[in-house]
């Protein structure tokens, strides 16, 4: 299937500053892997295989304007050409904390991933990878957790503006709940969205109980897997096959969009997960199935979180490149790509899947999987699944 890479290196724009935990080479790097393994090919994807570089451009107000307020995108605009005078809707020192040119860095973000919807509406490709995209916190009058413009919002706000009969899944593996797009489309009946996060009960936002199913005509089209601390891959896929699969093909969508953050990893500094690379590679190729299941393939893959943003990060995300390609990456990991992570004092690992995750004790591991399995079923009776 044609497959397209959403990116330019004027992306890295998207930056708050060196001590901000959200690090725009996290998406870069992961690029550079990309490329290294050779499966970033040229403009002309009928010539060479691999990723075509799909042109990005800032979003246009319409996109934005479709799941913000106007005066919050005033707000940002603002904000972006004086970030040391007061914003409000959020845009304050800390999280999101205001920089120049932020609201054309934003834009830009959203751009991408609406580039990547356009495509696979027109039919240009099947599938496309936007990895600076996937921030879904923010809000429809404020900005949130890192995130200013919401991309994945205004991507499949886009869709169903194009065609008012498109069923759109969204599919969010980020450690925290997808709160923004989650709340764009709660009374949206053509719009699934499903996030796996950690149970926000100890993370930010603090929301994502698998009681919030969505309200009026969208009552039963948000739904959520709060998982506990140290959740495992086999955590994860327990959810995703138990819960996740059935879910979205009893809904019969057109298109999957996927918000891939990979700080569910368990040595992100921010959270309390316990993921690994080949778990994620294990999940990516469940979420590939599952496209080509149901969609016929057509998927837009984001990227999202992750603040272990030298050598987490670029792996997983190159693994999900791989298989939206359908291809398997060698281990050894490319000489040139090793010698870039050094460059940001970092140690790169031995190989790709190279991951010696923390062992967990034998009781704390059955308590996860307990813990798990319990919302799992308590799901399944919810969805009748059982």
């Amino acid at each position: 299937m044609d497959t397209a890479l959403a990116y330019t290196p004027a992306l890295d724009s998207y930056d708050f500053g060196p001590g901000h935990p959200l690090r725009p080479e996290r998406v870069s790097l992961a690029v550079s892997l990309l490329s290294a393994y050779g499966l970033v090919s040229s403009p002309d994807h009928r010539a060479t295989y691999g990723l075509r570089p799909l042109p990005v451009e800032p979003a246009d107000p319409a996109d934005l304007l479709r799941v913000h307020d106007s005066s919050y995108v005033e707000a940002v605009m603002r904000a972006s050409a004086y970030p040391g005078a007061p914003a409000g809707h959020g845009i304050s020192p800390g999280d999101t904390p205001a920089f120049r040119g932020m609201h054309e860095a934003a834009a830009l973000v959203a751009g991408g991933s609406c580039a990547g919807m356009r495509s696979l509406l027109a039919g240009d490709e099947h599938r496309v990878l936007a990895p600076a995209g996937g921030l879904h916190h923010a809000h429809r009058d404020r900005a949130a957790g890192f995130c200013v413009y919401n991309d994945a919002a205004a991507a499949i706000a886009l869709a169903l503006a194009h065609n008012s009969r498109i069923r759109i899944a969204y599919i969010d593996i980020d450690a925290h709940h997808g709160d923004g797009v989650q709340e764009t489309f709660y009374t949206e009946p053509r719009v699934l969205t499903v996030s796996i996060h950690e149970d926000g009960r100890y993370l930010y936002p603090g929301t994502g109980s698998y009681r919030e199913r969505g309200e009026g005509p969208g009552a039963g089209t948000a739904l959520n897997i709060p998982l506990p601390p140290y959740a495992t891959p086999e955590c994860y896929l327990l959810a995703f096959d138990r819960v996740v699969a059935p879910a979205v093909r009893a809904f019969a969508p057109d298109v999957l969009v996927t918000q891939n953050g990979a700080d569910a990893h368990w040595s992100d500094p921010l959270t309390t997960l316990g993921m690994t690379i080949p778990g994620y590679e294990s999940l990516f190729a469940r979420l590939v199935t599952l496209a080509e299941e149901v969609t016929h393939g057509r998927m837009l893959a984001l990227g999202g979180g992750g603040y272990s943003w030298q050598t987490v990060v670029p792996r997983a995300w190159a693994l999900l490149g791989a298989s939206l390609l359908g291809v398997t990456l060698r281990d050894e990991l490319p000489h040139a790509w090793r010698e870039r992570v050094r460059l940001y004092r970092a140690e790169p690992p031995d190989s790709l899947r190279d991951d010696a995750a923390p062992p967990l004790d034998r009781d704390t591991s059955a308590l996860v999987m307990h813990d798990t399995a319990h919302v799992v079923d308590r799901l399944r009776d919810d969805l009748g699944l059982a």
